[in-house]
């Protein structure tokens, strides 16, 4: 299959296929319900930190600068952004992580992944034509969306999926910018959040080398931490234009952006798209000062803790009376597993309708 061809009849349209995927994508509920789902900060702490939205937003902006540069379809590379993140759940990873367990308790060997959820959104879960379930994006962009992470072939993947799409190869080099974006993206915003909400300082993260690198540009401009609001933009700007001309100096040489390169290239082959050596090991290293300092700050594992009880409160009181589910999801109980249709049914929900359901079912209210 051609990386711009789709799996159903599509008529003819004045935009190319991958700013056909993009629009549908924008257009769909789900997309919608992530400007109500939490990044790092639950939605209800504030209007000004980031949320699945703005994150998937950002990701989009990053991914399609860096393909600008390389001459690749900047389209693409916006599609798989503006998608990739579709199938979180409500409360950020610890939802996800948390109906995992839900079902993995109740015999699904498979459980719940976010990633491969985000493609079960575009394929299946999302419904906008009467002929087909799903999306019906292109090639390329399911490709990308399924393949976000490395290793490709995952033990929790159904053997339908690998009968369709070459698990042995990579994506095209559009979905691994975004990838990149992606870390890009969530650790520039993260570092932003964290220090306006107080739960980390610059003092903190100073042991970064590539921290200081990066303060050290602001500082060259004139300004100082004191100017609160606007040191944060700057250094914001600085980080991720230090990282993403670092990235294109690495990649440009790797690249080959004659065509749409899905399903192309051997997954056993070194992916070109990255950070020299050097930055790679700082890159690491400050994940893990934002993974102790900021991810497993107590104001935050608090509020992830309060999720956790939610999703486990909502899936025993669905499963235990179905008939509270939306007549939709209800219908689908006749047709697939009761506790997989519940399992959507959460994950589709924004983290202040899973907290307004879960109060009132157990009367907290």
């Amino acid at each position: 299959m051609r990386p711009e061809e789709r799996f159903h009849p599509i008529s003819d349209d004045f935009r190319s296929p991958y700013a056909r995927d993009r629009d549908r994508i924008i257009h769909s509920g789900s997309f919608r319900r992530l400007e109500y789902k939490t990044q790092v900060f639950l939605n209800s702490q504030g209007d000004f930190f980031r949320t699945r939205l703005t994150h998937s937003i950002e990701v989009s902006q990053i991914a399609r600068s860096i393909c600008s540069h390389l001459g690749l379809q900047e389209s693409l590379a916006e599609s798989i952004a503006l998608a990739h993140d579709l199938g979180h759940t409500p409360f950020g990873h610890i939802g996800g992580d948390t109906l995992d367990e839900c079902l993995k308790k109740r015999g699904f060997t498979h459980g719940f992944e976010h990633n491969f959820q985000s493609f079960r959104v575009v394929t299946l879960l999302e419904q906008r034509y009467k002929a087909f379930l799903g999306l019906n994006l292109t090639y390329a962009t399911l490709e990308g969306i399924l393949k976000h992470s490395y290793p490709y072939a995952k033990s929790f993947l159904p053997p339908s999926v690998s009968d369709v799409f070459d698990l042995g190869t990579h994506p095209s080099i559009e979905a691994m910018i975004v990838d990149r974006a992606d870390e890009i993206a969530y650790i520039s915003h993260d570092i932003d959040d964290g220090i306006a909400s107080g739960l980390i300082s610059f003092d903190t993260l100073r042991s970064s080398e590539l921290i200081r690198t990066i303060l050290d540009k602001v500082y060259e401009e004139g300004i100082r931490e004191e100017e609160d609001e606007m040191f944060r933009y700057r250094f914001s700007s600085h980080l991720i234009n230090h990282l993403v001309y670092s990235l294109l100096a690495y990649s440009r040489d790797k690249i080959d952006n004659s065509r749409v390169l899905a399903s192309v290239l051997p997954s056993a082959q070194p992916i070109g798209i990255g950070f020299d050596p050097a930055l790679e090991t700082q890159i690491k290293k400050l994940k893990k000062t934002l993974h102790q300092e900021l991810y497993q700050h107590k104001l935050i594992v608090r509020k992830m803790f309060a999720g956790k009880q939610a999703i486990i409160g909502l899936f025993n009181a669905l499963s235990e009376e179905p008939k509270m589910l939306p007549h939709y999801y209800l219908e689908q109980c006749d047709r697939r597993n009761p506790h997989r249709v519940i399992s959507d049914y959460i994950a589709s929900m924004s983290d202040r309708y899973a907290m307004k359901l879960y109060n009132e079912l157990y009367g907290r209210e």
